[in-house]
C-alpha cells in the first residue's frame, strides 16, 4: 500500500507541487523516489493518486492523478468536547479520537483542569494537536481530519446546534450511554476530578443529558475514548 500523506487543500488532478515539509520528511525518510506512488488527502474527503515527482535535499515534488471518492468515516458523528487532561494525555486522547474517526475535538478550560493556557501558548498547543490528528489519518486511512479547536473557556463555551447533547456522569440520573440517536452527537467530558459542580449544572442548563459507561471510574482520557468508541461501533 502507498504511504499517505495529508496535504492542505486544495488536490487538483495533474497539479504538481512541493509536498509541505512534514510530507517531504516522510518521503525522505522513507527513501522514496521519483516515480514511486503515494496517496495525497486534503483532509476533506476522499483521496487522491500521486507520484513522486522530484526529490531534492529538502524538497520533494508530487505529480497528483486520479481522484478517488473514498469515505471510511463512522456512520455515527461524534464530536468531542473534553476538559483538558494533564500532560501528554491531550496528545494520546486526540490521536486516539482520530484513529476512531472523530468529527472534532474542543479542549475546553474547566475549573479543575490542570494545565492552563492562555494567548500564543495555547494557539502553538492548538496547532500541536491538529498535527497530531492529521498524523493519525495517514496512519489509519482516514480521509477527513477531524478539526481541533481553539481552547475555549467551559463558562462562555456553546455546544453544536442541533445536536445531541450527552456527558459523562456518575450522577444518580444518568442512564446508561447506548443505545444513542442517530443524529450527531456532541459527548462532554471532564478533566482528572470531573466537572464541578457548577458546571454540571450550567452542561444540565444547555440541554446536556447525563449518561454512564459502568461503575468504574476511569481515567480522564480513558473514559471519552472508551465512549467514543462504543457509539461509532454500535452505529457500524
Amino acid at each position: 500500500m502507498p504511504p499517505r500523506l495529508h496535504c492542505p487543500p486544495p488536490l487538483q488532478e495533474g497539479a504538481v507541487f512541493d509536498l509541505p515539509p512534514a510530507a517531504a520528511r516522510h518521503v525522505q525518510v522513507l527513501r522514496l523516489q521519483p516515480g514511486d506512488e503515494v496517496t495525497l488527502f486534503d483532509g476533506t474527503g476522499g483521496e487522491w493518486q500521486a507520484q513522486v515527482a522530484k526529490m531534492g535535499r529538502a524538497d520533494v515534488a508530487v505529480r497528483v492523478g486520479a481522484y478517488r471518492a473514498i469515505d471510511r468515516q463512522p456512520a455515527r458523528e461524534v464530536h468531542l468536547a473534553l476538559g483538558v487532561p494533564a500532560n501528554d494525555r491531550m496528545d494520546w486522547l486526540v490521536e486516539k479520537a482520530a484513529e476512531l474517526g472523530v468529527a472534532s475535538i474542543q479542549p475546553l478550560a474547566t475549573e479543575r483542569s490542570v494545565l492552563r493556557l492562555s494567548g500564543e501558548r495555547a494557539q502553538r498547543r492548538q496547532a500541536h494537536w491538529q498535527s497530531i490528528a492529521a498524523a493519525a489519518c495517514e496512519q489509519c486511512g482516514g480521509n477527513r481530519v477531524p478539526v481541533v479547536h481553539a481552547l475555549a473557556e467551559f463558562a462562555q463555551w456553546q455546544p453544536l446546534a442541533g445536536a445531541a447533547l450527552r456527558f459523562l456522569s456518575f450522577d444518580a440520573d444518568a442512564r446508561p450511554l447506548l443505545p444513542a440517536p442517530a443524529a450527531p452527537i456532541v459527548l462532554l467530558s471532564g478533566p482528572e476530578g470531573g466537572l464541578s459542580p457548577a458546571e454540571t449544572q450550567r452542561a444540565r442548563s444547555l440541554g446536556f443529558e447525563p449518561v454512564t459507561l459502568g461503575p468504574r471510574v476511569l481515567r480522564a482520557e480513558t473514559a471519552p475514548i472508551a465512549a467514543l468508541s462504543a457509539l461509532v461501533l454500535a452505529a457500524s
